[in-house]
């Protein structure tokens, strides 16, 4: 039974990845979509402000994570009001998430036109993949506990690859170290 459980485990997330990824692929894209009412280049930087809050979301996240197994020097054990933030934190963030994922699939669909774009579009993907990833460790007795600080770290290396193939480039006036301007 514990093999169907890592089976489950892991096909689950990757259908979703896979999911999203097909939906944007073979999604039309509409250019005009607007986010909040802002469209255009309006969106674009609400995008990046909104993908801002959601890596400081993220961050605390993470800290708290820390806080809660031990792993921060100095600090004695996380009282039990940081597990219940941790948790409605994370909720917050996946929900916050939604519409900066939306709007990117709405608007761009899938996009290989860049190095930069082509990593944002498939990290983005992804980033639901070890969403579903998070929730099935959290809720299961049959995964193996380790996997929940390897999806974890997943999630925020995704949010902050997101970040930076999108809101520091446009933020940084269309630039970011290491990848294109396009």
């Amino acid at each position: 039974m514990r093999v169907a459980a890592v089976a489950l485990g892991v096909l689950l997330p990757v259908a979703v990845g896979f999911g999203v990824y097909l939906f944007g692929d073979h999604h039309t894209p509409d250019y005009n979509s607007g986010l909040y009412g802002q469209h255009g280049t309006d969106a674009v930087d609400l995008k990046a402000r909104l993908g801002s809050a959601l890596l400081c979301l993220a961050l605390i996240q993470l800290v708290l994570a820390l806080w809660m197994y031990g792993r921060l020097p100095g600090l004695r054990a996380a009282p039990h009001g940081v597990r219940i933030g941790h948790r409605a934190l994370g909720l917050f963030a996946f929900l916050f998430s939604l519409p900066i994922a939306y709007h990117c699939l709405a608007t761009y669909g899938i996009e290989t036109t860049s190095p930069r774009v082509a990593i944002h579009s498939v990290a983005g993907c992804a980033l639901y993949g070890a969403f579903v990833a998070k929730v099935l460790v959290v809720r299961s007795r049959r995964l193996p506990g380790a996997l929940l600080p390897i999806v974890g770290s997943l999630l925020v290396i995704g949010i902050a690859l997101l970040w930076y193939t999108a809101a520091l480039w446009v933020l940084g006036g269309y630039s970011v170290p290491g990848l294109s301007s396009t």
